[in-house]
């Protein structure tokens, strides 16, 4: 049993909001996070991992207390086993795929967990090439196995696929399903998608401004919900602006301009082309 329960206040594109979470999730479940750009999601994750600090928070995964800011208790994110898998796959670009495995085994572990994870993940042909020369599916798979190198016991993977094409989107579904399922990992899926939640989960819970507003078995929550529309923009970065709930980012196509908030901090290259996904229940298109 994973017992989460956050306050934290961010700063999103409308001001204060803050997060303000009470979960009890089920062992050994794939557990889809839904809800739209600025809910808090990512948020979210990076306190589960350690690598942002809420205000208030109790945090408990298999009876290991991992934050008490009450009892002053907060584990560090290497005294956590946890594994986390972006979309950006952050692998070391000068390492082979073998190696950068091994560089995530923990101080006295045996490289037999590596062996395994290649086996497994199919890439025993790959396994002596550099992430530059990897597809964007096989980089993903390297990120997933390298989280899984020290048997987390939450494994967090914030969109990991939302940057790839449809077949091979597919294809990684099939695989992380797997792989969760070899493992008997307790998984949290951050995804826009909600066919994908309904394809992958086993329970979802539904975030929306910071708060809970609904969560259960996926055939539950999502019943009669017809599926999300996604829109696709694309443009140039002309700015961003950090803050605690993420990264404003200011795009510019033609004589339109886009204000868009990616509720995680990370860094951009102003003036590089990017591509923004936005969903809507309902699509108006109307004439000024």
């Amino acid at each position: 049993m994973t017992q989460i329960q956050v306050k934290k206040t961010l700063n999103a594109a409308e001001g204060e909001m803050l997060l303000n979470v009470d979960l009890q999730l089920p062992p050994r479940q794939l557990i889809g996070l839904y809800g739209k750009s600025g809910a808090g999601k990512t948020s979210l994750l990076r306190i589960l991992a350690g690598l942002f600090s809420p205000d208030e928070a109790q945090i408990i995964v298999n009876n290991k207390t991992w934050i008490d800011t009450r009892k002053g208790i907060l584990l560090s994110p290497q005294k956590r086993k946890v594994g986390l898998v972006f979309q950006d796959y952050a692998l070391f670009p000068n390492m082979t795929v073998r190696k950068n495995l091994l560089f995530a085994l923990s101080k006295g572990q045996s490289p037999e967990m590596v062996e395994e994870l290649i086996e497994l993940s199919e890439l025993g042909d790959l396994q002596h090439q550099l992430p530059p020369k990897l597809s964007g599916g096989q980089q993903q798979r390297v990120a997933l196995a390298r989280a899984l190198v020290q048997r987390p016991e939450l494994l967090l993977l914030d969109e990991p696929l939302s940057a790839l094409d449809q077949e091979m989107r597919e294809k990684l579904q099939q695989y992380l399903l797997r792989v969760h399922q070899a493992y008997g990992l307790t998984t949290i899926l951050i995804s826009h998608n909600q066919e994908e939640i309904e394809k992958m989960a086993d329970w979802v819970v539904v975030l929306d401004a910071g708060k809970v507003v609904k969560q259960g078995k996926v055939e539950d929550v999502f019943d009669n919900v017809a599926p999300e529309q996604l829109i696709t923009l694309k443009g140039t970065l002309i700015k961003t602006e950090h803050s605690a709930g993420g990264t404003l980012l200011t795009i510019e196509n033609g004589d339109n301009v886009w204000r868009v908030l990616d509720d995680e901090v990370r860094e951009y290259q102003i003036g590089e082309d990017v591509r923004v996904e936005l969903e809507a229940k309902e699509v108006k298109i109307a004439k000024k």
